[in-house]
């Protein structure tokens, strides 16, 4: 007798359940944006970044990083640079009581000088690559989810891939009032929101 495959006998992995999602952009929204930030040592964080990611995880939002690193076409750093930030800001967050659910990025640039990164992608912003992706592997309520970001093009992206976008100042925005703004106006407002937010809901 033919033995069943080992993947067989294992329980199927149940499937994700959709849920709306906050899409950030990384520089200038959740860290100051100090140029090519490829250091962890040299990671400075939005004044109520971590704040904002907790009202979020706690309205139910996934919690999902979209960020163009043209710095590994540069030939400034590498993707394992890039892994490795990410990892020490999902810590960071995490020790906070904060959760970022997943970091999705783009390497490509057209004036890079990596060969394997040097074109355009679809995933570079105002490319909707990343943010249709991020919405396949974690089902997302589209009409529900949104993207913050501080440049047009991460509103273009938005567009694109179908949600909202919601504008703000490069490195001196308080997240955590913009966020709790948007939660109330969805009515997924929170009792830690108006501790949270300097202007309230």
């Amino acid at each position: 007798m033919t033995p069943a495959p080992v993947d067989a006998a294992r329980p199927a992995r149940p499937a994700r359940p959709a849920r709306p999602a906050a899409f950030l952009d990384r520089d200038g929204v959740l860290n100051i944006d100090t140029g090519y930030l490829h250091d962890p040592a040299e990671l400075r964080l939005t004044t109520t970044a971590i704040e904002a990611v907790r009202l979020l995880n706690d309205a139910g939002y996934r919690v999902i990083v979209v960020t163009n690193q043209s710095g590994v076409a540069r030939g400034l750093y590498t993707e394992q640079d890039v892994a490795a930030l990410h990892a020490h800001m999902q810590a960071v967050f995490a020790t906070a009581g904060a959760r970022i659910d997943a970091f999705y990025y783009c390497p490509y640039h057209p004036d890079g000088i990596v060969a394997p990164f040097a074109r355009e992608h679809e995933d570079r912003k105002p490319g909707a690559g990343m943010l249709l992706r991020a919405m396949r592997d974690w089902p997302t309520l589209a009409e529900l989810s949104f993207l913050i970001g501080d440049k047009p093009s991460d509103m273009e992206a938005a567009r694109r891939a179908g949600i909202a976008g919601i504008s703000v100042p490069p490195d001196v925005a308080d997240l955590a009032s913009v966020v709790c703004r948007l939660l109330a106006e969805r009515n997924d407002a929170r009792p830690r929101c108006e501790e949270a937010a300097r202007n309230g809901c």
